[in-house]
C-alpha cells in the first residue's frame, strides 16, 4: 500500500476512500521484487475512454484519494487526460512510480494536470536499488525525479520496500531522501508476492523483526523533526512497544493498526479492471469483478471478494493469531502477506509483537519455501513455518540472486 493522507470516516461508512489504480503493467524496469512482476501490458487494459468512466464511478462513490500506479503510469498513453479528471472530480490525484523515465517535461505536464503528490520508489543507496531494480542508473534516475517533481511544484515523497538485501541500508537512505526535500516516507516489509516470491533469500525472517522495528521508530522521531512523515506499510506490524510511534502522525499521538483495511476504505484497480480490495491482493483469490461487466458499485456493495474484511471475525483466525492479547482488534494483520506465506490469511508471521513473544521464550519462527510460485502477476508460493531455538544456526541459504543478475544499462 502507498504513501497517503489522513482520511476522515465515519464509523462503518465503508466506502473506497483510498484507491490504488494499476493503469498499465507496462514497466520499463525489471524489479527482482515486483508483486505484479510488470513489464509488459496487460491483455485487454482500459481505454482511456473508459478509465474516465471509472473517474466518475468513483466519484460517485465518495473517493478521496487515487493512487496512478503500473508498471509505470506514465506508459499509459491517457494518463494526463485521467489526472486532469480526477482533479475536476474532487479526487486527489497521485502517483507512485520508478520514476526511470521521468523527465522535466514530463514533471511539468503532470503538475500542469493537477498531479497533487508523487512517490518515487527507491529501494536502498545506489548499489542495491540499481540490483534490486535489475537496471543499472535507476537509483540515479528516481533520484533526478524526484527533483523533477519537486522543481515543478508537485509534493514529493518516497517508498521503500524493506528486506534481507537492503536493510542495512535503511539510515543512510533516510539521509538520502531528506536531502532530496521529500514530506514523507512509506517502508513497508517486501513480501514473497510476485518476483519476491521467487527469491526467498530475499524475504525477511520473523526473528529479524526485533531488531528492525526500533530502528525504523528511532527514524520516524528522528523525521518527526525534519518535518517528514514517516509512514509504515500496512504489513509492516503490529503492536510491538514502537506501535503507537509508528502508526501515529504525531509525535504524541496513541494511533494503532485497526484491521485490514481492504475493501472496507481500500480499493485496488487493476489495468483491465479487475477490482479488488487492496492492489497486492492475490490476483487469483480476491478480483470481485471487471469493470467492463459490473458497476463498480455493485462489485463492492455485492462480492464475497470486497467484503472479507468488513466481515472478518477472531474465529477466522487460525495459529498463533488466533491465541494472540490483539487478535480482536488486529484480526491477523495483513491480509496478502498472511496469504503470499501459507495460501491464506488468518496467521500473519511479520509481526513484531509475536517475534518477541516467541524471543522470551527461547524461540524463533522461520519461513522455508516449500512450494515456488507459478510466475504469474501477484502470485505466492507456499512456506512451511518452523519454530525452532533462537540460538539456532542461521540455515545456509543459495546465492543472493538478485545481485547476480544481469544488470540492464539505462537506454
Amino acid at each position: 500500500m502507498q504513501t497517503k493522507r489522513r482520511l476522515t470516516l465515519a464509523a462503518h461508512d465503508f466506502r473506497p476512500a483510498y484507491v490504488v489504480w494499476e493503469l498499465t503493467l507496462k514497466c520499463d524496469q525489471p524489479c527482482t521484487h515486483c508483486g505484479s512482476r510488470a513489464g509488459d501490458a496487460r491483455n485487454d487494459e482500459l481505454t482511456t475512454d473508459e478509465a474516465l468512466q471509472v473517474v466518475s464511478q468513483l466519484a460517485a462513490m465518495r473517493t478521496d484519494e487515487v493512487v496512478l500506479i503500473g508498471g509505470e503510469a506514465y506508459l499509459h498513453p491517457g494518463v494526463f487526460d485521467i489526472v486532469k479528471a480526477l482533479a475536476q472530480s474532487g479526487i486527489l490525484p497521485t502517483m507512485t512510480t520508478g520514476g526511470r523515465g521521468v523527465t522535466k517535461e514530463l514533471a511539468h505536464k503532470f503538475a500542469a494536470a493537477g498531479l497533487a503528490t508523487v512517490s518515487v520508489s527507491i529501494d536502498g543507496l545506489e548499489p542495491v536499488h540499481d540490483a534490486m531494480r535489475a537496471a543499472r542508473g535507476s537509483f540515479e534516475s528516481a533520484t533526478c525525479a524526484l527533483a523533477y517533481f519537486r522543481d515543478a511544484g508537485v509534493r514529493i515523497s518516497s517508498n521503500t520496500n524493506l528486506n534481507r538485501f537492503n536493510q542495512h541500508d535503511l539510515e543512510g537512505l533516510y539521509e538520502h531522501l531528506k536531502a532530496q526535500g521529500i514530506r514523507a516516507w512509506q517502508v513497508q516489509l517486501t513480501t514473497p508476492l510476485g518476483r519476491a516470491a521467487d527469491r526467498p533469500e530475499m524475504i525477511l525472517q520473523p526473528y529479524d523483526l526485533p531488531d528492525l522495528l526500533p530502528r525504523i521508530a528511532a527514524l520516524k522521531l528522528r523525521a518527526f523533526e525534519d518535518g517528514i512523515l514517516l509512514v509504515p506499510g500496512n504489513n509492516l506490524g503490529f503492536f510491538g512497544p514502537e506501535e503507537a510511534i509508528l502508526r501515529s502522525l504525531t509525535i504524541d499521538g496513541r494511533d494503532h493498526f485497526s484491521g485490514c483495511q481492504a475493501g472496507r476504505y481500500v480499493l485496488g484497480i487493476e489495468s483491465d479492471g479487475a477490482v479488488k480490495g487492496c492492489p497486492s491482493l492475490q490476483t487469483a483469490h480476491y478480483v470481485g469483478g471487471k469493470l467492463r461487466d459490473k458497476a463498480l458499485k455493485t462489485i463492492w456493495d455485492d462480492t464475497a471478494q470486497l467484503s472479507f474484511a468488513r466481515d472478518r471475525a477472531i474465529d477466522s483466525l487460525w495459529g498463533f493469531c488466533r491465541t494472540c492479547d490483539f487478535a480482536e482488534t488486529c484480526l491477523g494483520g495483513c491480509t496478502f502477506t498472511a496469504h503470499a506465506f501459507f495460501g491464506r490469511p488468518g496467521n500473519n508471521p511479520y509481526c513484531h509483537y509475536r517475534a518477541r513473544a516467541h524471543k522470551k521464550a527461547g524461540l524463533r519462527e522461520r519461513l522455508v519455501l516449500r512450494q515456488a510460485a507459478e510466475g504469474t502477476p501477484f502470485d505466492n508460493g507456499l512456506f512451511d513455518l518452523v519454530t525452532e531455538p533462537t540460538d539456532s544456526p542461521e540455515p545456509e541459504l543459495p546465492p543472493k540472486r538478485s545481485h547476480l543478475l544481469k544488470i540492464r544499462k539505462k537506454p
